[in-house]
């Protein structure tokens, strides 16, 4: 029983918590984690984000997002949380960053702040509003409808990681698209993922005014990738990649179709380099850059994709030892009041088939 990378799985490290809870909110579900090494994690609940220490003690929190915050990573370079931000009525789609040091007392307002700046990224809003079926008409957020090109629903997933191909070297900001699960289509059977290098970002980066939504952002991203692996049911919820195994972990609610095995976790061969190749089931011919799944967990023969069924959609962060910190969300109903909860359990990646991941539940002693 080997972890990703090769290897037996490590212990739990000194005085790594097995949980830690990151309270209840009245507020969307938890959608996203991203950990701070120096001692805090931070937790998505769609319009609110919430910073704990590692004994899940509330230190801040940045209310008043009316879009939708997704998925979350702690950037080591600026010591700032980044996380996907949706207004899809506003045709608009962001990477929120958080200075994540200035977040020390509940209720920060993401408005007027300042502790949120705003980075617009053109590529989603071009796919999401493609006139698929060539009538004229956007048909707005509905997976009932041809439009939307690849099924594109906007972002959620989102991770720091090398470039694809690279052992190594500048860490990039990955974002994965949100895919409506519409059974009817074949061109919405793709991940797609964007790469961004974001060095020169500061340039974007604009106040998060949500009455008068900006545009500034990069017009297109360094690369475009391409998953097959079937439709799922609104993309890569989490994406992650773990340093030990040099491997993208992509966590998604399972999709519908009878064709596939429509599996919840796929992970993608980091050391790979992208080929270019023909994208499957499009209206028209088209190539792109293609990514390989790990030829590991569950085969489909008929697809030839592979995959487990596992937790993560709420929450997964990578310790880069062959252990995880994943998502648990759950409802808490008291006195009439009912309140989203979320926590960050410690796990072990051993790559058993069906579920590669094992709780941790013995704390390892300090060192």
């Amino acid at each position: 029983m080997a972890v990703a990378g090769g290897g037996e799985p490590p212990g739990n490290a000194p005085g790594r918590p097995l949980r830690i809870d990151g309270g209840g909110w009245q507020s969307g579900h938890l959608q996203g984690m991203a950990l701070d090494r120096k001692g805090f994690m931070y937790f998505s609940f769609t319009n609110l984000l919430v910073k704990t220490d590692l004994e899940g003690r509330p230190v801040g929190s940045v209310t008043g997002f009316a879009g939708h915050l997704g998925d979350l990573d702690f950037n080591t370079d600026d010591r700032r949380v980044y996380g996907s931000l949706e207004y899809k009525e506003e045709k608009a789609f962001y990477i929120a960053i958080l200075d994540g040091d200035r977040i020390s007392r509940m209720d920060m307002d993401a408005a007027t702040s300042g502790v949120v700046s705003t980075v617009h990224l053109q590529e989603v809003v071009d796919d999401y509003t493609a006139d698929m079926d060539g009538d004229g008409a956007f048909d707005g957020n509905t997976a009932r409808t041809a439009d939307h090109r690849y099924g594109c629903s906007g972002i959620d997933g989102l991770a720091f990681g090398p470039a694809f191909g690279k052992k190594g070297g500048q860490q990039k900001l990955t974002v994965a698209y949100g895919v409506y699960p519409h059974t009817g289509r074949t061109d919405n059977d793709h991940q797609v993922l964007l790469q961004y290098d974001i060095r020169d970002w500061s340039a974007f980066q604009r106040p998060l005014t949500e009455s008068q939504p900006h545009r500034v952002g990069p017009s297109e991203p360094d690369g475009k990738y391409f998953v097959y692996t079937g439709n799922t049911t609104y993309g890569v919820q989490n994406l992650e990649y773990d340093a030990h195994s040099r491997r993208w972990l992509m966590a998604t609610y399972k999709g519908t179709k009878t064709t596939f095995p429509n599996s919840s976790l796929f992970v993608v061969d980091g050391d790979r380099v992208p080929e270019a190749g023909p994208l499957r089931g499009q209206p028209e011919p088209e190539q792109g850059q293609l990514l390989d799944l790990v030829p590991q967990g569950v085969h489909h023969a008929r697809s030839d994709t592979y995959g487990w069924d596992s937790p993560g959609q709420f929450g997964l962060v990578a310790l880069d030892d062959g252990q995880f910190y994943v998502g648990e969300a759950a409802k808490d109903h008291d006195g009439g009041v009912t309140r989203q909860t979320g926590q960050a359990v410690l796990h072990r990646w051993t790559g058993t088939e069906p579920t590669p991941f094992t709780t941790v539940t013995i704390r390892a002693p300090e060192a």
